[in-house]
């Protein structure tokens, strides 16, 4: 189950990452927006068609619940949305399944959901960090603002004084993700420990998590998240180029809107889907399911002028 969520639980991305998701939101504004997670969940119960009697994966309820709830519950008891879901609501997606099939968005997930969320956190930052460095958008002394990599940095320095800074780099990020690991499983075997669950069901119903940092290692990481969004995500560079990758989505949106015919035939809308709502969702789904690569040869194909998003 974990190695399940742990691969299938980003499958609603579309390219370009979050920069290609804020665009492919508004596009379809009008029509329930779009989000990753209820786009997963689409993916694994609509889109793939592999069977005969059915649509989707026929996936078990504890993948599907994990699918969208390995973050924490949507919302609380009552059913009203909490968290990054108070504002705009449960994404249209989840709330039309789970009118068919509950999946209980109250409650937490399983263990091995909440796990495989925290692994993610740990491979995003490490491997941003390892991507900044590459990029030349930071150096390793650059890390040194935070007590954490500036400790990691100076043990390094102690052991390897003349090592240069490309391997630096690298050992920094394997020290990293060691330390980030450690942490999470010190905590989370604390409270297994204090919150003693006897079933699933128990670890569901608990008031918060169990696979967490420490409180030291929460603070360490939400200070690298800091710096990555200051020096990395908001760099003119990485800007210029999201700003391009979102024109791409959008042009792509208005391009297959407008010209429905240069979707491949499985992508035609049928008679019956005739609606806008139906159309406008059907091409998100095309184009959520796009690599990078191929929304730049689609864009090429369509478009006189395609950007160089490097």
């Amino acid at each position: 189950l974990t190695e399940t969520l742990a691969l299938a639980h980003d499958l609603g991305h579309p390219p370009f990452g979050h920069a290609g998701e804020r665009a492919l939101d508004e596009c379809l504004q009008a029509y329930g927006g779009f989000d990753h997670n209820a786009q997963s969940l689409r993916v694994v119960t609509l889109l793939e068609r592999r069977y005969p009697d059915f649509d989707g994966l026929n996936l078990t309820w504890e993948s599907l619940e994990g699918i969208v709830k390995h973050n924490g519950p949507l919302t609380d008891r009552a059913g009203q949305p909490i968290g990054r879901y108070k504002e705009h609501g449960v994404p249209i997606g989840i709330a039309e399944y789970v009118q068919r099939h509950d999946l209980e968005l109250w409650s937490y997930a399983s263990l091995e959901a909440q796990v495989a969320a925290i692994a993610d956190d740990i491979a995003y930052n490490a491997h941003d960090i390892d991507d900044g460095l590459r990029a030349g958008l930071f150096s390793v002394d650059d890390l040194n603002v935070m007590p954490l990599t500036a400790g990691i940095n100076t043990e390094i320095l102690s052991r390897y004084p003349d090592l240069d800074d490309v391997r630096r780099g690298a050992e920094l990020v394997r020290e990293l993700i060691s330390c980030l690991i450690e942490g999470v499983f010190l905590e989370t075997e604390k409270r297994i420990k204090a919150a003693t669950p006897q079933s699933a069901a128990d670890v569901r119903h608990l008031d918060h998590g169990l696979a967490a940092f420490p409180v030291d290692i929460a603070v360490a990481e939400k200070a690298i998240k800091g710096f990555l969004w200051e020096r990395m995500y908001r760099h003119e560079r990485v800007m210029h180029v999201m700003r391009d990758a979102e024109a791409v989505v959008r042009d792509l949106f208005a391009r297959y809107w407008h010209h429905p015919g240069d979707m491949p035939a499985e992508w035609q809308p049928p008679d019956s889907d005739a609606g806008e709502a139906g159309r406008a969702r059907r091409i998100g789904n095309f184009i959520a399911g796009m690599t990078d690569r191929f929304a730049m040869i689609e864009h090429a194909r369509l478009f006189d002028s395609t950007p160089d998003l490097r």
